[in-house]
């Protein structure tokens, strides 16, 4: 039996090794970061009277 058998690696090794899912998470991230983040100054600005 092999060491380097893909049954050792670790689940989060194999996840992080694809570049498609680094490529998914390089933009789902920065997005829901920035639309939080415009909510909330959104929300931050004093109703006008």
């Amino acid at each position: 039996m092999s060491s380097d058998s893909s049954g050792n690696i670790p689940f989060m090794q194999r996840l992080l090794d694809s570049p498609f899912v680094l490529l998914a998470l390089g933009m789902v991230v920065p997005t829901m970061l920035y639309t939080v983040w415009g909510v909330v100054e959104i929300l931050s600005i004093p109703v006008a009277p």
